[in-house]
């Protein structure tokens, strides 16, 4: 059995594993504003309540840049008391198991590959729409990482007068519509006008952020999760029909765009690293 963690700067989430079975699963506000001990003490009293001489190693995915081969994280998105920290060694001393540490959008990847969407999929990249942009990229059934773990961050890719992540993110409801991907969605749902055309407007922006990605990835298939994922029936039409004019047809006819059909994916993905 496996410990996995999905550590956020709004949630920390973490299971006990079997296989590709969640056993038990608990969720709690992170201190997100808290000082560095104190996020540990909190990460340390929640895996205290799942640890048992069962547990055979603990993974965790974190969003931020991770050094995955010594398990620092930096400058954790939300957590601004996690500048450094050194976050293999202290769970290893602490617990005496393997532990294994990778960015959260990687661990998502991971996770769709092995036990979602991707399982018949050998070259596939997962994009996590939320708080920001991330993306895991899986390339002949591996995990790719690059050097500084900082393979996927697609969200930094100069767009417009800013990047993608103010366009494809929850900024790009706050900052262009005074509302929230949340309200939008409620809306579209309710059948509202003016927030299907927000959605379409959002799937616009997607478009182009697959094209970048079927350029320097050319994948077989785009997966996406994240909370914004939510609403894929509502933007889905608008992307495909921004990727249409892509100039290489064999790469457009191939690749699958899917969502996510497991919210604990990436709670799976951490559990296999």
């Amino acid at each position: 059995m496996k410990l996995a963690i999905d550590l956020g700067g709004t949630n920390i989430r973490i299971a006990q594993v079997g296989g590709n079975i969640i056993l038990q699963k608990k969720a709690v506000t992170c201190l997100s504003d808290g000082k560095e001990e104190e996020v540990l003490s909190q990460l340390y009293m929640l895996i205290d309540g799942m640890m048992t001489s069962h547990v055979t190693s603990i993974g965790i995915g974190v969003p931020s840049v991770v050094d995955h081969k010594k398990g620092i994280v930096y400058n954790v998105m939300n957590i601004p008391s996690w500048k450094e920290v050194h976050l293999k060694d202290l769970l290893q001393e602490k617990y005496g198991v393997p532990v294994a540490v990778n960015n959260d959008a990687n661990c998502f990847a991971l996770g769709e590959k092995l036990y979602g969407e991707g399982i018949d999929t050998s070259n596939l990249v997962g994009v996590t729409l939320g708080t920001g942009v991330g993306a895991g990229i899986i390339i002949n059934n591996e995990l790719y990482c690059g050097d500084n773990t900082g393979a996927g961050e697609i969200g930094s890719l100069s767009y417009l007068d800013a990047d993608f992540e103010r366009y494809c993110s929850s900024a790009f409801f706050i900052q262009n519509h005074q509302t929230t991907g949340k309200e939008a969605f409620e809306r579209a749902v309710a059948g509202d006008v003016n927030a299907l055309e927000i959605w379409n407007e959002l799937g616009k922006h997607l478009g182009q952020l697959v094209k970048a990605i079927l350029f320097v990835y050319d994948p077989t298939a785009i997966v996406f999760g994240g909370s914004i994922s939510a609403a894929f029936p509502f933007f889905i039409d608008s992307l495909k029909k921004n990727i249409s004019d892509f100039p290489y047809e064999k790469s457009l006819k191939n690749v699958h765009l899917l969502c996510s059909k497991n919210t604990d994916i990436s709670i799976l993905g951490a559990s296999a690293l």
